[in-house]
């Protein structure tokens, strides 16, 4: 659509918003543009390349699944985007389509060629020399070949289960004797490296083509007539009843049934024959509509095993997360952490500062100090080395009163969490589960600590959840506190969350599904009427998804005032920009490169009035409306200027920033002539590093 059409049309309905979905294409877009720019290094490609794959795996088992759910249900009515769920299925397919055959050709023109260029050859058996051919004859006969089941499909032999993400080979057998024909399945081990290292010549041979090779073992005395990789995608999402007496009963229930999630997508590699596609539809009970055919192998999410070969030469140059220099004491002497919170707000930005210096360096003093007689904290996703956890226990184990929320929900984290209450239970810590009609998402944890004679709080609240690995690679905001009111309204939400009653008035903080979606329309409305009166008037906003359409309609509004709105969505957004007499004071910017950007900020400046939050809500309208979630004003001057700075330089970007069109398109942002190239990644890392540049130490 051009953009003077949507000047025209932008009134009538469903044209005010673009399609979540549709939007969340664009955003995996974004990322196979890295995987395509040949200026970022190879590994660093083949990494987004893998990002890619697993990105549109999830997309499928919750976005798409979601829809043919409602297309199913004979569901017609439009979307507020002005899609019905059929009209937007039609047209992800073909997105779809498109993107996985823009993949495809990249990695076999372009990425493989440049590793083999580099030494790192993916090829086939073909391609070894006899020596290493024994040797993965050896291999196979030792390692692989005892965890193969063939599975024929026959009189009494029905089409198997195939579970959800497996790769497997279908192979059509021929009996010479008898003119039979039959098929079979050939599950693909899962835990078996995906590319097998041969010899020492630098030679990766897939798992499924080493297979393939000697599939004759497995289909002795007939004949392999054809083979084709397939690979399936089941509905993995599961909604927990609203009246379910056992939430964690509950919650493992559902988990059981989405193994055998309906079928939303059959990917076979391109060289399949029409026959061999229409078993396999038939067989699984599949749709047309529902079939990609691949070029390139499938399931590329397993390219992530050569982005990690050691090969520093081939990677961007290693990041060294540094420790906030007003925690630098902390880190031999934990204690002096409550120090430095009663000194004054701190505020960290992750990865730049040190997950371990400043987050796990206070759950371990909160654990080991004498004076902490309370831990609380809340946990949505959480890593298998989590010091938090560990922490908690050695808390109990201490004899003091440690409580934990975990959600059992978090999606495809909830056998993980499931397996750390439990842990966490036998070590006595009190664990709760929150509601089964409401994900507690909030990123908070309270510390109550005597200190002569008087109890004081502690407050930690951040944009990520508490898990190292991600901590690494992904970009948030946290603050620790030690203010009198923030900290009580933290403790009062725990208090409702594991006790019964209802909720009173929040002193400062905005929680959802209470008073946060009407604060930030105070917010926004304020804006808006000092913009009215020809005041300074602006909004930024810093989120990973803006797709509620209330917010949305809000932000038109407050644009139509003239007030001066930047959004930096990092994957979805609802909203047009640069819509005259709807939204042209209104620019949306995207950055996808390094780290994930994760971190939710919201800025508004109404006249003289200036204000900002950072939590852990993104305006969805589950977010506001259907979990549990925290927004923490920002009142320090100097940690408000520290995130001031992180909005100033994202919007600056022009290495890795996309801009949104008002027609929905997306394109890359480039320095002019004039223009020097801003990276804000590097930026944030200078500034990290200036800030601890006084005699602090890197940690990893």
């Amino acid at each position: 659509m051009h953009e003077a059409d949507v000047t025209t049309r932008i009134d009538s309905p469903g044209k005010r918003l673009l399609n979540r979905e549709l939007s969340l294409l664009d955003f995996h877009a974004r990322v196979l543009e890295l995987a395509a720019d040949d200026a970022i290094p190879l590994l660093e490609r083949v990494k987004f390349c893998a990002i890619l794959s697993s990105n549109v795996d999830e997309f499928f088992q919750v976005r798409v699944a979601g829809l043919l759910g409602q297309a199913e249900s004979g569901l017609t009515v439009h979307s507020p985007d002005g899609l019905t769920p059929q009209q937007a299925l039609a047209e992800i397919r073909e997105r779809v389509l498109d993107l996985t055959s823009r993949q495809s050709r990249l990695w076999k023109r372009e990425l493989r060629p440049a590793l083999a260029a580099e030494g790192i050859i993916i090829g086939g058996v073909k391609d070894c020399q006899k020596k290493d051919l024994k040797e993965l004859e050896r291999r196979f006969e030792r390692e692989i070949y005892p965890v193969l089941t063939p599975l024929a499909v026959g009189p009494g032999q029905p089409f198997p289960y195939i579970s959800g993400l497996s790769l497997s080979l279908a192979v059509f057998v021929a009996d010479a004797d008898t003119g039979e024909e039959r098929l079979a399945r050939v599950k693909i081990p899962e835990g078996l490296p995906r590319f097998l290292a041969v010899g020492r010549g630098g030679l990766y041979v897939s798992l499924e083509r080493v297979i393939a090779h000697f599939l004759p073992r497995l289909f002795p005395g007939v004949s392999v007539v054809e083979r084709a990789v397939f690979r399936v995608t089941r509905d993995a999402d599961f909604e927990v009843s609203d009246d379910a007496a056992d939430l964690l009963e509950a919650v493992e229930t559902e988990l059981r049934k989405r193994r055998f999630g309906d079928v939303v997508r059959l990917e076979v590699s391109s060289s399949a024959s029409e026959q061999m596609v229409e078993r396999l539809t038939r067989g699984l009970g599949a749709d047309e509509s529902q079939v990609y055919r691949i070029e390139s192998p499938l399931d590329l999410a397993d390219l992530m095993e050569l982005a990690l070969i050691e090969r520093p030469d081939l990677m961007g140059e290693s990041h060294v997360p540094v420790v906030p220099p007003r925690l630098a004491g902390a880190q031999t002497q934990p204690a002096r952490f409550f120090d430095e919170i009663r000194r004054g707000d701190i505020l960290v930005h992750q990865p730049y500062d040190s997950y371990r210096a400043s987050f796990e360096t206070f759950a371990q003093a909160a654990a080991l100090d004498p004076d902490v007689i309370v831990m609380k904290t809340a946990v949505y996703r959480t890593s298998n080395d989590s010091v938090l956890v560990g922490s908690l226990i050695q808390g109990a184990e201490e004899g003091k009163q440690a409580v934990c929320l975990v959600e059992l929900k978090a999606r495809f984290d909830e056998r993980r969490n499931i397996e750390w209450s439990r842990a966490l239970e036998e070590a006595g810590v009190h664990v709760a589960y929150g509601f089964p009609d409401m994900k507690i998402h909030a990123k908070t944890t309270l510390v109550v600590r005597r200190e002569g004679g008087v109890l004081r709080r502690y407050a930690h609240i951040g944009t990520g959840n508490y898990h190292a690995a991600t901590a690494r690679q992904y970009e948030d905001i946290g603050i620790f506190t030690a203010d009198e009111d923030i900290t009580a309204d933290v403790a009062e939400l725990f208090n409702h969350i594991t006790g019964f009653g209802r909720t009173q008035d929040f002193r400062k903080l905005l929680v959802a599904p209470f008073t946060l979606r009407s604060g930030l329309v105070d917010e926004i409305r304020a804006v808006a009427a000092a913009a009215a009166e020809g005041e300074p008037a602006r909004i930024r906003l810093k989120l990973n998804h803006l797709v509620d359409p209330g917010m949305v309609e809000e932000l038109y509004a407050a644009s139509q005032a003239g007030a001066e709105i930047d959004v930096i969505a990092r994957s979805t957004c609802a909203l047009r920009p640069g819509v005259e007499g709807l939204s042209e004071n209104v620019r949306v910017r995207s950055i996808v490169g390094r780290f994930l950007e994760h971190s939710r900020v919201f800025a508004f400046e109404a006249g003289e009035r200036s204000t900002t939050y950072v939590g852990s809500a993104d305006l969805m309208t589950r977010n506001l409306d259907h979990r549990i979630e925290v927004l923490v004003p920002i009142e320090s001057i100097r940690a408000r200027q520290e995130v001031h700075a992180i909005l100033d330089s994202a919007l600056a970007d022009n290495a890795n920033a996309w801009l949104l069109g008002s027609d929905g398109s997306w394109t890359r942002a480039t320095s002019g002539k004039s223009d020097k190239r801003h990276s804000h990644y590097a930026a944030m890392t200078r500034r990290a590093a200036e800030r601890a540049r006084r005699g602090t130490r890197r940690v990893d």
